[in-house]
Order: C-alpha cells, then structure tokens, then sequence
C-alpha cells in the first residue's frame, strides 16, 4: 500500500489475487512505529495472537517468533527467538510449534526466483536462504500449522520492490499452502481517516507492511 497505489508485480499478481487481501487500521491510541528489529507494531502484534492463537481450551496456542535479518549461510543461529509464553512449550526449535511468526527485514527478500539445491523433501532442509528456511519452519509446524511472515516491500534501484510473490511460491515448494493476506497499515487514526506514518524513511510512499498466512500440509 503506497499513497500511488501503483499495481504489483505480475509474479505477485499471478500468486496473489486469487484470495482478498484484509487491511488492518490501527486505533486512535496505538502506536504505529515498530519496536526496533521488528517488521509489526506492537498493536498489529496483539491482533494476531487474539486471530491466530486462540484454541478450544483456555490457553492460546503457543506462538514462536523469529526475527531473521539475513539469509547466509548458518542463518538460524544469527535469527533472534523469542519462544513462545507457555513455559511448557519448550524453547526455541525443541518441540514442534502451532504458529510461527517471521518478520523479514526487508534486505533479506529476494528478487529473482529462488530454487532448492537438494530436492523438494526433507532433504531441501539442508539449503541456504529462504529455500531452507521453509523447509526448516516446515519441520517444525505441526500438522495445519500456521507460518506467518511479515515483511515490507525494500527500494532497489530507486523502485519498490515486491518479493511476496517469489517468497510464497518458495513457500509453496517446501509443503505450505498459501491462505491469506493482510496489509497492516503504519499511521496514526485521526477521526476518518489514517495520518501515514511511514516505518522506514527511505520508504516514505509506503505506509503498510504486509503479513502472508501460510498452512503446512502434510502428506497422508
């Protein structure tokens, strides 16, 4: 989302446009810059642990959250983790998870198709970069697990890029079903309308992250 909203890039058209996308407002009183090293405010945050963590019993589920600012190899060992609230849950990576929030800084994103150097089975765990990543976040999901990813769109040769397309079908790739897309939109709420708030001042047209809802599937 840009003041121009200008249309997105064909691969994102051809991934993309097949499901609506949701827009989140921020209230009056939320704060709209995220925490330093985090794609979401704090306000988006709360929204998707009351949407996406609630279960049948009384505790939410547990939600995982990693912060991944590049993709070399070793990467896992670089991302921060916050494991989940539920002390028994287990931390980071030692059990399996029902949601996984990543938010991606956006020099990590790709901007050519990526393709996985092992194969598309358990084997592709063992690639570099988001190839591996995928497959690595699959493992641990449990069945119907949900992997959200937030992230923005960076500015690469003085244009917007749009990587969301080439990331969900890299995600696609590893076992993951692509369910839904949310702007979540940085600004201030000022009676009808929203005061933008751009979270990064190289990116001042852009005023929204965006968050991918993705579902591990299982084979039978």
């Amino acid at each position: 989302m840009t003041h121009s909203r200008r249309s997105s890039s064909s691969a994102r058209r051809g991934t993309l446009a097949k499901l609506p996308t949701t827009i989140w407002l921020p209230a009056p009183d939320d704060l709209a810059d995220p925490p330093a090293g985090r794609v979401l405010p704090d306000w988006a945050l709360d929204k998707l642990r009351a949407q996406f963590t609630p279960q049948p019993s009384e505790r939410s589920a547990p939600l995982l959250r990693l912060e991944i600012n590049d993709t070399r190899a070793g990467m896992d060992a670089r991302s921060r983790c916050t494991p989940p609230r539920d002390a028994n849950a287990g931390p980071c990576g030692n059990a399996r998870s029902s949601v996984i929030l990543a938010e991606l800084h956006p020099d990590t994103l790709p901007c050519a198709p990526l393709h996985s150097g092992y194969g598309t089975e358990e084997r592709g765990a063992m690639d570099d970069g988001w190839p591996g990543f995928f497959h690595r976040a699959h493992r641990l999901l449990r069945a119907d697990g949900l992997l959200l990813l937030a992230t923005r769109q960076r500015r690469d040769a003085g244009h917007l890029t749009d990587p969301l397309g080439l990331l969900i079908a890299t995600a696609r790739t590893a076992g993951f079903r692509y369910l839904q897309h949310i702007a979540v939109v940085h600004g201030h709420a000022i009676e009808a309308r929203i005061a933008p708030a751009p979270p990064d001042a190289t990116t001042p047209e852009l005023i929204h992250s965006d968050l991918i809802v993705l579902s591990a599937v299982r084979a039978q």
